[in-house]
């Protein structure tokens, strides 16, 4: 039996080709959500048209404080424990966790609570600091220590892990999100995104680190004003980040810069729509550098570290918080060519559930 717990919309992008892969095969899975994201779940089902969560753990709002997180996590263990028997009624299956969230592990301590193996996707990943970032790097090596089967998005992410003690590790040949793109470009566009004519750039901020106080998140500010001006820019607004701007008193400051223009956020379908008529990205999300990638699109990424190599000294860069760096990107636009998209044939989502067939329960 295999099993699949998730609890954010980055999570369900990237495992939604794993289900679908699944449920066109006839493999018999169970989906259970952890409640960390709810908001836009829905669409995002719907844009891969896919069924919701069996099981929920937690049914209340979005999870966007560590005080919420930590009263969060009690009770998702304790409900998982206490129905352990039902929640996993086949002993010895898989449990597939994605990525680096507080979802991840948690979803792993409850496969092992429930006599289940782990199969972690998205295995590998470094950034090589504890600190950047903050919790994901203990995330990954926590998990993928504790995963049987650790899924890894090529060759690099699988030399971060062959000295891991037990379990089998697999490249998978490229990141699951390669399935998902494949699958939203191949969707006709039957919308309206209103562009801007002419070339554009997309801005979107979310990650914890620049919204956790307002010296952070003033800090992305002053980039974001170095970058208005040469090129109409579309600020993507997620909901914590709209509301952070507006409790440190920058949501105005940022509504003026000339040819800047704040949207609400887009379904999954739309957004990469919207990136693939795009000049260039702005954003701190490490998905949306995976992305970038693929699509052959400018990415300036506003973190202080990455641990995804993907267009890394190719359409890349890595600003470090640096303005000079952010000028460099910026100076650097008129004389870049456009590179072809790197989406492959392959898929790695259908490498993941053919190990998972090959790994029967014992």
């Amino acid at each position: 039996m295999i099993y699949v717990v998730l609890g954010t919309k980055a999570q369900l992008i990237k495992m939604a080709p794993v289900m679908m892969e699944l449920r066109d095969r006839g493999v018999e899975y169970r989906f259970i959500s952890t409640g960390q994201h709810k908001d836009t779940t829905d669409d995002i089902l719907a844009n891969f048209q896919l069924a919701g969560p069996e099981v929920f753990l937690h049914e209340g709002q979005d999870i966007v404080s560590i005080r919420q997180m930590l009263t969060w996590s009690l009770k998702v263990m304790f409900r998982a424990f206490r129905t352990r028997r039902s929640l996993f009624p086949v002993r010895n299956g898989i449990v597939l966790v994605h990525g680096d969230t507080a979802s991840t592990l948690l979803g792993a301590f409850i496969a092992k609570i429930g006599g289940q193996r782990v199969g972690h996707v998205e295995a590998g990943l470094r950034s090589f600091n504890y600190f950047h970032p903050f919790p994901e790097e203990l995330i990954r090596i926590v998990v993928g220590r504790m995963a049987d089967i650790r899924f890894c998005p090529g060759g690099w992410a699988l030399g971060n892990v062959v000295g891991y003690r037990g379990g089998r590790n697999i490249d998978i040949g490229g990141n699951t999100l390669q399935d998902s793109l494949r699958i939203m470009l191949s969707r006709s566009q039957d919308f309206d995104l209103q562009v801007p004519p002419g070339d554009f750039g997309i801005i979107s901020i979310h990650r914890f680190e620049n919204l956790k106080d307002k010296n952070a998140l003033l800090r992305i500010v002053e980039l974001i004003e170095l970058v208005a001006g040469q090129f109409p820019l579309l600020f993507i607004l997620h909901k914590p980040t709209e509301r952070k701007l507006r409790q440190y008193g920058l949501f105005d400051r940022l509504s003026k810069l000339p040819g800047l223009e704040l949207r609400q956020r887009y379904d999954y379908l739309r957004f990469m729509h919207l990136v693939r008529a795009a000049r260039f990205v702005v954003s701190d999300g490490g998905s949306n550098q995976e992305e970038c990638y693929y699509l052959g699109k400018p990415l300036l990424l506003l973190r202080a570290a990455t641990e995804r190599k993907e267009g890394l000294d190719d359409n890349c860069t890595l600003s470090e918080y640096q303005p000079q760096r952010v000028l460099a990107f910026m100076a650097s636009l008129n004389d870049r060519a456009p590179r072809a998209p790197l989406v492959s044939e392959a898929s790695p989502s259908a490498r993941v559930v053919d190990s998972c067939l090959e790994s029967p329960a014992t």
